[in-house]
């Protein structure tokens, strides 16, 4: 089929903390069908894994009822990184699928360091459980050698999915790229690691993500039913699919803030040679196979944990009480979350307004998360507008406060659908003509010595 008959796409998007399937239409690119579900994580067996089968009968379902209301043509898919599949020789999974936030004895951790590759071969910080893919094969491959006797092919996930509807084993450069040091993106070819951990005849063959691998099985589409072949495409690591669109429309440089889970900032024309890896700061791989500068911390779930402790406040009054908060001097100090981000080590802490209400702790909360993102951005090189997307894009105290403390344009991406949307190009169609989008320009009073005060406390 070529693509320009596309008319829907399905779009698997699976994230750390959700799992959806949609259906785009693929020439508005508008999400015209969707459902979602939470992604837990199993505590059962020899370590914390994800719930594969539940997400397999979640897939197919959500399939099976969209095949012919609205009906789709394509499948793409997308996942967050820091995953890989260990398939055994049938097809099925030799190991379960590691939750990457399981931690490892520290005789484990401190082994791999002395086994991976330097920053300056993958670009790929060490980072901590098993936010590098190397370390978790490396964590199997040592503490459960029995099990990984059986593992006769390694898959990055995203391909994993693409492998349960096609039967077509692939892995793919943005998931290589993501920190696994796995990944030489100089070379554009495994590193050394592969090697040393003695893996590189279990690796599956690189594909590109706009590849179509095959249809999907018959068995499955008659499942489904399905009524004509429709193709699965490679896919492609949530950020870097959120990513693509601004690459086919945007001329570098500019930035993009990817907000989900995690936070991840993308410098397209920024600065490769000057990445900090202690402070995660890396280079991803884009669709194109192309090192991009980029930095991250776990925002998402920061917000979502302080939320929580905090309380609700109407979103206007959130942002109301930014310049309230400034005033009073209330800070938040990294980390929520530790064990990542641009200020490793430190653990939160909050300064000033001992006084305030559940608003101004909340407006503190999105000055951080903005005084964050720019600790990131500066990492990274980038210049240009600062584009939004996920679910910070819909949070007018954080873009105002990005706003703010960077001085650059930032141009909110709202929807829900930014993964979806991006993963849905790899079909070949092109992406919708974007309504023009006005940047936000903001100006905080107080803005300058807060920021000031707050990167010092940091100095402390």
């Amino acid at each position: 089929m070529s693509t320009k008959a596309y008319r829907h796409i399905a779009v698997i998007d699976i994230g750390k903390t959700n799992a959806k399937v949609v259906v785009l239409d693929a020439g508005t690119g508008a999400e015209i069908a969707a459902v979602k579900t939470a992604n837990g994580v199993l505590k059962t067996g020899p370590y914390p894994h994800y719930d594969i089968e539940g997400l397999w009968g979640f897939i197919v379902s959500a399939l099976k009822n969209f095949a012919q209301t609205p009906g789709f043509d394509a499948i793409s898919i997308t996942t967050h990184g820091a995953s890989a599949a260990m398939l055994a020789a049938d097809g099925s999974l030799a190991m379960p699928v590691l939750d990457y936030e399981h931690g490892y004895p520290q005789a484990i951790a401190d082994a791999y360091e002395h086994l991976r590759p330097k920053f300056a071969e993958t670009f790929s910080p060490r980072l901590s459980m098993g936010l590098n893919v190397g370390a978790q094969i490396h964590y199997l491959k040592s503490t459960f050698p029995a099990d990984f006797s059986r593992v006769a092919t390694i898959l990055t996930y995203p391909q994993y999915w693409a492998f349960r509807l096609s039967g077509v084993a692939a892995n793919e450069v943005t998931s290589l790229g993501c920190h696994t040091d796995l990944w030489n993106p100089t070379t554009q070819n495994y590193s050394s690691l592969v090697d040393t951990l003695g893996i590189r005849a279990l690796m599956a063959p690189v594909r590109s993500a706009f590849d179509a691998l095959g249809p999907v099985l018959p068995a499955l589409a008659g499942e489904m039913g399905l009524a004509k072949a429709v193709p699965v495409y490679c896919g492609i690591h949530d950020s870097n699919a959120s990513l693509l669109p601004h690459l086919v429309e945007n001329e570098a440089p500019f930035a993009v803030v990817s907000t989900g889970t995690w936070v991840i900032s993308f410098g397209v024309g920024g600065d490769l040679e000057h990445l900090d890896p202690r402070r995660d700061a890396l280079a991803n791989v884009d669709a194109y196979g192309r090192a991009v500068p980029s930095a991250r911390f776990m925002g998402g779930r920061e917000f979502e944990i302080l939320a929580a402790e905090i309380g609700d406040a109407p979103s206007g009054a959130v942002e109301t009480a930014l310049e309230t908060a400034i005033g009073k001097g209330l800070m938040l100090l990294p980390n929520v979350v530790e064990g990542s981000g641009p200020f490793p080590g430190r653990k939160i802490r909050w300064a000033g307004g001992s006084a305030a209400d559940a608003a101004e702790r909340l407006a503190a909360v999105n000055l951080y998360l903005a005084l964050m993102t720019e600790a990131c951005l500066d990492l990274i090189g980038a210049k240009g507008p600062v584009f939004v997307e996920g679910p910070f894009a819909l949070n007018r105290a954080y873009l105002t406060a990005l706003a703010a403390v960077t001085g650059s344009d930032v141009i909110a991406l709202p929807g829900s659908t930014g993964t979806s949307q991006g993963a849905a190009l790899l079909t070949g169609i092109r992406p919708p003509a974007a309504a023009e989008k006005a940047p936000l320009r903001a100006n905080l009073q107080g803005m300058r010595p807060y920021r000031q005060a707050w990167r010092d406390a940091l100095a402390d």
